[in-house]
């Protein structure tokens, strides 16, 4: 990639300017880098990041790995590894789980970004420089996400079309034009539009052989239109978890981040205030969610508003805690690895899907060394050692990236 592709990239995972940790001397060729004191960068978005996207590259495996290990271990032993090992895996399908909040937080953390990056670039590129550049952006990461589905490796129509990064880049895209075109007023009615709008259609359009209001698996709207209208290949054969019509409340998702980071731009407030209004505001969508869902479920595989809601508000309750700790406090050596890991998230990410973390430390910790470990300690240590290892390896490139500020601005 050329230069001007890696600083249109830069604002989706604010890397080359993630702060707290001691920075090289050295100019490097894509970089634009400074302390967070000269840039009054906001470290807590980038640990958050990384925070995210450790559970995703290996940190899930191992916590499910824990449920092997502390089984028949007696029954609080065994009811710990169990709870544990529930809450990093998805929900089969209504609900939540700590799991089912980690996409929803990256999507939330994205329109922080863009809150934070777009005023600036309009500035220095004017208005139109500023569309193109967010179209660019969008265009990039959903190629990428292609690729990182297996590309052009399958024949039409065995190609997915749609995954977790092209719904980012969507995401990105259409929040993105709202704060760059309307005012918060603007933006509230959006959000309402998309979450109101979504609610009714699902609940009154009806749809063949089932009618108007159902939820369940194959059988609602959003389910029905990827069956019948969404190209290539489906990630669960007859549904799609990043499909057509979800797409639009996630959307709103990503616009609850533009929120927050209009919240943290707010010169006018302090940093005891927005830490207030981040945690109080997330305590109200979380209940306002959860009453919803007594008529509309929490059901990540579709995005039903009342998960919107109640994953972004857990969403700004850790950022509120996060940012009070980290950049009101300055407590930031705890959260070194997480700012390593986020100012490359999506790097890690394409590495995890398409190398394997876990793959490549099967090769140190595999075979006769893990069963050595499953015989000699507990069942299931060898496969937490492998998780712990990936880890590791993870943590070193992402530590590796930072130092010498090598970054893929996505």
């Amino acid at each position: 990639m050329n230069r001007t592709m890696y600083s249109e990239l830069r604002s989706l995972t604010g890397a080359g300017r993630a702060a707290g940790a001691k920075l090289g001397t050295r100019n490097p060729r894509c970089i634009e880098s400074r302390p967070v004191r000269q840039t009054g960068r906001i470290v807590s978005v980038d640990a958050l990041r990384g925070f995210a996207m450790f559970w995703i590259i290996g940190g899930d495996g191992a916590m499910v790995s824990l449920d092997q290990i502390l089984r028949d271990k007696g029954p609080g032993m065994s009811a710990i590894g169990g709870f544990l090992s529930l809450q990093f895996v998805h929900n089969e399908w209504e609900g939540v789980r700590f799991y089912d909040v980690i996409f929803p937080l990256f999507i939330f953390i994205t329109g922080i970004s863009a809150a934070l990056s777009l005023p600036g670039l309009a500035e220095r590129e004017g208005r139109i420089g500023a569309h193109i550049s967010v179209l660019r952006r969008s265009l990039l990461l959903f190629g990428l996400g292609l690729v990182v589905n297996g590309g052009a490796s399958h024949n039409w129509p065995d190609i997915r079309l749609l995954g977790v990064l092209q719904r980012i880049a969507l995401c990105y895209l259409f929040a993105s034009l709202l704060f760059l075109n309307v005012g918060l007023r603007g933006l509230v009615a959006a959000l309402i539009a998309l979450l109101a709008g979504y609610w009714a259609l699902m609940t009154f359009m009806p749809i063949p052989d089932t009618g108007a209001g159902s939820f369940a698996p194959d059988a609602n709207l959003a389910n029905w239109l990827d069956a019948h209208y969404l190209p290539g290949r489906l990630f669960d054969d007859t549904r799609d978890p990043e499909g057509l019509l979800s797409t639009l409340p996630a959307i709103g998702t990503c616009l609850l981040g533009i929120f927050a980071g209009m919240l943290l731009r707010n010169a006018r407030a302090s940093g005891e205030q927005k830490t207030v209004w981040l945690i109080g505001a997330g305590v109200i969508l979380v209940a306002a969610g959860h009453l919803w869902a007594i008529q509309f479920p929490i059901i990540k595989a579709i995005w039903t508003s009342s998960y919107v809601l109640v994953t972004g508000g857990y969403a700004a309750i850790l950022l509120g805690v996060t940012y009070q700790i980290i950049d009101l406090w300055e407590f930031r050596r705890w959260s070194i690895v997480f700012i390593w890991i986020g100012a490359n998230a999506i790097l890690l990410y394409c590495i995890s899907l398409v190398l394997g973390f876990d793959t490549f430390a099967l090769r140190f910790v595999g075979g006769d060394i893990a069963d050595f470990f499953d015989r000699g300690v507990a069942q299931g240590t060898g496969r937490l050692l492998a998780h712990a290892t990936a880890l590791v390896f993870a943590i070193f490139l992402a530590r590796f990236l930072y130092r010498r500020k090598i970054f893929l601005r996505v």
